[in-house]
């Protein structure tokens, strides 16, 4: 036996030995890249001091090739809780410096250990992945720890915020403990994602791609929709993680935080009263509504690259989170469309989950036509839709600015859906369709008996522009509550908010629906 000095050398000689990762090559070829350590992604993300590792010691068990004599720091993650903005937070952050951050058992079970704390403790969870993927010596152990993250991964969906951070390479397996969680986050040039790599399909199907093109930020931002967040950098992508966390309650027994930015509740905005183009055709920017609004004019936007017919996005109104989804007139015209749909669907499931109100901004001319919506299925993806808002009991708010037509009406949370407060702007229409569209249809024949059908038609889209292209007929069957000044609208919607904060709604008892997925 040592004395006491002897063992306190121990650890420090220990901690010290984990502490040095992959080395000081392996760090130093991790720079070269552009990105951090998996301890440096940690430091930036946690508050000065206040991270506690979990696990250091832990080794892997594998006896076959190489293994045995093979040491791993921190068995490649590093694991532990602290505090980021004075609150808990739990994070595993895999390590490339030694042996690519590879998944095996012992790598997994850290990874499933601070899982099961942060949902017994009720803390967001945030994971760095920066691997190679499973580790191949350990065969079927490592493929088991994925299955055991995955498990963890759909106990904790809708009860604590999980966040992916995707900081490196990304493949196979590995690729789904991030898709099944709420928020994805990539850095642009130097993350990527995919099932089967650039290798696997050229040699099987002959396609020649690059891995950035393959799976790269932009791609999965754009195209995909995996990804949420495009970043310029690590440090960039943690500072939008710690953004992000500000919106969201620790988990979902909780409210999310209040913080007062200082702007007046009372506020109002006369340049609203301009902002709707006189044309129908003509198109304007909603964020400009949105930014008018909300608290400072400040939002966080998830998928600002992908569906951009369909905004999604987090703000406060009087210090308090609330999710805005809003059509975007100035792409495709605010249609709804597969992706659209998708994208609201899943932020509409977020925000019900974690007590999070709902503002819906409605300029929406109907659904996309034309063949490639209706074969990739925009009936199931629509549904869904329509689903998560009836589904959906925090509560909703919706404001109709310009057009609301047809079945896009109810699918963009209308009184039948059970918005729980309806504000339309003078300048809102709600009808069936579009008044050349309805005119054709209810007139035919009598502009085609005409003498000048050009002339009648013109007097019909007028007649029924006037009957239906207002608020008035739907708030007087009462599907809109009330019809207000464009300027007034952040104190309306303030007001409607905090009539709403008490509200208590249920659905019938079961075990789940079955979505149209």
């Amino acid at each position: 036996m040592g004395t006491t000095a002897n063992k306190l050398k121990e650890l420090k000689e220990r901690e010290e030995k984990e502490l040095a990762m992959g080395g000081a090559k392996g760090i130093q070829k991790q720079h070269d890249k552009g990105k951090l350590t998996a301890r440096e992604r940690l430091d930036l993300l946690f508050d000065p001091g206040s991270f506690r590792e979990l696990d250091m010691f832990v080794r892997h068990r594998c006896a076959d090739f190489d293994m045995p004599k093979t040491f791993i720091p921190g068995e490649g993650v590093v694991t532990g809780h602290g505090m980021v903005n004075g609150r808990l937070v739990y994070a595993f952050s895999q390590d490339f410096t030694t042996v690519a951050g590879t998944l095996g058992e012992m790598h997994a079970k850290k990874i499933c250990k601070v899982m099961d704390l942060a949902l017994m403790t009720g803390a967001p969870i945030v994971g760095f992945n920066d691997s190679g993927g499973a580790r191949i010596q350990e065969g079927v152990d490592s493929l088991s720890g994925y299955g055991d993250i995955f498990y963890r991964n759909s106990c904790a969906s809708g009860v604590i915020p999980q966040i992916s951070a995707i900081m490196g390479p990304t493949a196979g397996g590995a690729v789904y403990s991030p898709a099944m969680t709420d928020w994805v986050f990539m850095t642009k040039e130097s993350s990527y994602m995919f099932i089967t790599g650039p290798a696997v399909i050229k040699a099987t199907i002959g396609e020649d791609i690059s891995f950035e093109d393959l799976g790269g930020a932009m791609v999965h931002n754009t195209k995909s929709g995996v990804a949420h967040f495009a970043c310029e950098s690590d440090a960039h992508c943690i500072e939008r993680i710690k953004e992000l966390l500000t919106y969201l309650p620790s988990n979902n027994m909780e409210d999310p935080p209040v913080v007062d930015l200082g702007d007046d509740p009372d506020r109002t905005d006369p340049v609203l009263d301009t902002i709707i183009p006189d044309s129908p055709r003509a198109y304007y920017d909603m964020k400009d509504i949105i930014r008018s609004i909300v608290d400072k004019g400040q939002i966080s936007e998830p998928h600002e690259h992908y569906a951009r017919n369909m905004i999604i996005c987090f703000a406060r109104f009087n210090g308090r989170t609330v999710g805005i989804i809003a059509n975007q007139p100035r792409f495709l015209a605010g249609c709804l469309d597969i992706n659209a749909s998708d994208k609201a669907t899943r932020f509409i499931r977020f925000c019900d989950a974690f007590n999070i109100p709902l503002l819906t901004l409605v300029d929406v001319p109907g659904y996309l036509p034309g063949s490639n919506q209706e074969w990739g299925g925009i009936i199931r993806h629509g549904a869904k839709l329509l689903w998560c808002y009836g589904e959906a009991t925090m509560p909703k708010v919706t404001l109709i600015t310009r057009k609301d037509y047809g079945g896009a009406y109810i699918a963009m949370c209308g009184k039948p859906l059970r918005s729980d407060y309806v504000f339309a702007w003078p300048t809102a229409e709600i009808a069936v369709m579009g008044a050349e569209q309805a005119a054709e249809i209810v007139h035919r024949k009598e502009i085609a008996g005409a003498s000048d059908p050009a002339a009648k038609r013109e007097e019909k889209v007028t007649e029924y522009r006037d009957l239906f292209s207002n608020p008035y007929i739907a708030a007087s069957r009462g599907f809109v509550d009330a019809v207000i000044l464009p300027r007034d609208t952040r104190p309306r919607i303030i007001n409607a908010l905090e009539m709403l904060i008490t509200k208590r709604e249920t659905r019938p008892a079961k075990k789940h629906g079955n979505i149209p997925v």
